[in-house]
């Protein structure tokens, strides 16, 4: 007769669904789809290019990137950058190529692995203001950083469509 063992050595609390590990790989396979997509976007369209007046994905990936990394920041730190000290707000980013975006997606991708490591399980459920601005659990505002993203792909998707670039398979995430 075979026995189940369940693994103990995740000791996330009981309120959540998904381990810690999970979540990461989850988020981290969101982001590696959302790279491909970045390099399927032609170089002169990556900031020019919109629909319906939306802003360019260019813009889109920096504010995914402002989120992950500066929401993974306030969370490991208890220190949040203000909406408004954002570089998708403010405009001040440096990037302006698809080079720049792709090695800074880069980075961020290293930095949350690293992360990660350093948020305790129960930090995930302790109630935060992130960007001092909304209020809620951690796991909150991860998943809302998750979504976030998936939101701008998906307005990816309606641009590299209008351009007749095939898009990236949505459920291929690894």
């Amino acid at each position: 007769m075979e026995t189940n063992t369940v693994n103990q050595q995740v000791s996330a609390p009981a309120e959540m669904i998904i381990s810690p590990e999970a979540l990461l790989e989850h988020w981290q396979g969101h982001r590696r789809l959302t790279r491909k997509v970045i390099e399927a976007f032609p170089e002169d369209k990556l900031f020019t290019y919109s629909v319906a007046g939306m802003r360019s994905f260019g813009d889109m990936a920096i504010e995914i990137m402002d989120m992950s990394s500066d929401g993974m920041d306030g969370i490991i730190t208890g220190q949040w950058k203000t909406i408004n000290e954002m570089d998708h707000i403010t405009g001040k980013s440096p990037l302006k190529t698809k080079e720049a975006v792709l090695k800074q997606w880069d980075q961020i991708t290293e930095q949350l692995n690293q992360n990660w490591q350093q948020l305790p399980p129960e930090r995930f459920l302790e109630v935060e203001l992130a960007f001092n601005a909304y209020e809620g659990k951690i796991i909150d505002s991860i998943l809302y950083f998750i979504d976030n993203e998936v939101h701008h792909r998906a307005q990816s998707y309606v641009y590299l469509n209008s351009l007749g670039i095939e898009r990236p398979a949505f459920w291929d995430r690894f």
